[in-house]
Parts: structure tokens; C-alpha cells; sequence
């Protein structure tokens, strides 16, 4: 069974991490920092096999999940607890392999404070801010829950080991969308809608503002289908459970 620390770092480098390439796609004072930028950042932890990497070239970018060769910068973490310390936001001070590449390190480093928009406590008011949060609370939390049960999660684990093939939708009305998908044990997690299959339960918010009062937990489930700012369909059993594993992925990524 994985470690507290396991799963924290899994979640981070496998969930959180990717984001790092829609906030590029979306947010037009990144792309332009980061244009024609070349180079390979990479995230790990000593003598371990955890580790990311951040591929920049020819005006795109990738995350990559294991190691790189010869990285242009690497973040080494003494081990998982710092590494969980550093995405959380708290202090940490990893080494810094290639620091003399200074040229890559200003224009990489506001991307990954980017991410800080994922925290509980941020809450920003210009519409635009609170559209790109939903979006990345989506996919973040579609992508989590798989990577719980990736992992070995118990909690995850007991509840797909016997699931039919289902699907599990998240949407905004002419909006972003996620999903889940479960069969025998496996999980697997997209963007988008799933139009192979009806979905299992879906969470369907009519507008943004709505999404943002649900995902960043302003407004309980019950609330919220009272007041409008979700629509549930399926299996109620299924829609608290998945409410619980939702709000796991937070309390896992915020401990």
C-alpha cells in the first residue's frame, strides 16, 4: 500500500503538474514569457524513482512523468515530504541543478506559481480568473481520483474493483468538461465529453459562477441542486460517493 507521502507527490506530479500546460494555453502573459523558450525542467527526488519533467521546445510544452537524462534545470528534493511541501506552497528549498541557467529558471518560475490559483484560499474576482480555476479544478480532480486508484488507494480501490463500465461526466454549460471512467478496477480520466456512453452520474453546472460556488466548496452539494447551481443525474448513491472522493483529492493535496 503507498505511503500518505506516495500519493501526495503522485497526485502533485500526475494531476497538478500537467496543468502547467493549460494555464499556458489560456493565460496570454505566460505563452509570451515562455515563447520560443528551450529547455527541460525537471522535478525529482533524490535517489528515488519520482520524478517529472517540464519539456519546452519550438513554442510548445509537454509534461513528461519520469526522469530526463540531462535536464536543463533540476529541482532535487531530499525526499517526497519536501517535494509535497514545495506544490503545496510551503517552504522548501530543493537543490537546483543548472542554476547558472538563470534564462530558464525567471521565465519557468511564474508558470509554476500559476498553479497557487488551485489553492482553497485563492479566490479571485475578475470573471476570467474564476473561469480558468473551474477549469483547472476539473481536470485536476477527474485526473486525481484516477491516480488514487492508479496508486492502489484503498478508498478508490474498493469502490472500481467491481464497477461496470461507467462514466462519471463533470460539465459547464457551453463550458469545460471532464470525466471519469470506470471498469473492472481501471480507471481512466479525460477532457471533454464522453460520447461513447451515457454517462453513469452527471454533474452538470449551468454556468461558471455556479461551477466556482461548488468546486471550491462555497456552497455544499445539497445547496447547490437546490439553488440551482448543479444538476445531478444518476445513481444518488454514486453521486455522494464521488462527492467524498472529490473532496479527498483536496484534503490529500492541502495535508
Amino acid at each position: 500500500m503507498p505511503t500518505p507521502d506516495e500519493i501526495q507527490a503522485r497526485l502533485f506530479l500526475r494531476a497538478a503538474l500537467p496543468l502547467t500546460k493549460v494555464v499556458r494555453e489560456d493565460e496570454k502573459w505566460i505563452r509570451l514569457l515562455t515563447k520560443k523558450l528551450t529547455g527541460v525542467v525537471q522535478f525529482e527526488v533524490k535517489d528515488t524513482d519520482t520524478a517529472a519533467h517540464l519539456v519546452f521546445a519550438e513554442d510548445t510544452l509537454e509534461v513528461v512523468q519520469g526522469r530526463h537524462e540531462k535536464p536543463t534545470v533540476a529541482f532535487v528534493f531530499k525526499d517526497l515530504k519536501s517535494l509535497n511541501d514545495f506544490f503545496a506552497g510551503r517552504l522548501a528549498l530543493p537543490a537546483v541543478k543548472g542554476l547558472y541557467r538563470l534564462d530558464v529558471i525567471v521565465r519557468v518560475v511564474p508558470l509554476l506559481l500559476s498553479l497557487k490559483i488551485l489553492m482553497p484560499d485563492a479566490d479571485p474576482k475578475d470573471p476570467a480568473k474564476r473561469a480558468l480555476k473551474v477549469k483547472l479544478l476539473l481536470y485536476m480532480v477527474t485526473t486525481a481520483m484516477s491516480q488514487l486508484n492508479k496508486a492502489g488507494d484503498p478508498e478508490m480501490t474498493d469502490m472500481t474493483k467491481i464497477s461496470p463500465d461507467r462514466i462519471f461526466q463533470f460539465a459547464v454549460k457551453n463550458g469545460p468538461a471532464a470525466y471519469l471512467r470506470m471498469k473492472a478496477g481501471k480507471t481512466k480520466s479525460g477532457r471533454g465529453i464522453y460520447t461513447r456512453r451515457r454517462p453513469f452520474v452527471l454533474f452538470e453546472f449551468p454556468d461558471f459562477d455556479a461551477a466556482y460556488q461548488v468546486l471550491t466548496a462555497k456552497v455544499q452539494m445539497v445547496e447547490a441542486v437546490s439553488k440551482g447551481y448543479l444538476h445531478l443525474e444518476g445513481a444518488m448513491e454514486y453521486q455522494k460517493e464521488i462527492g467524498l472522493q472529490m473532496q479527498r483529492v483536496e484534503e490529500i493535496l492541502t495535508r
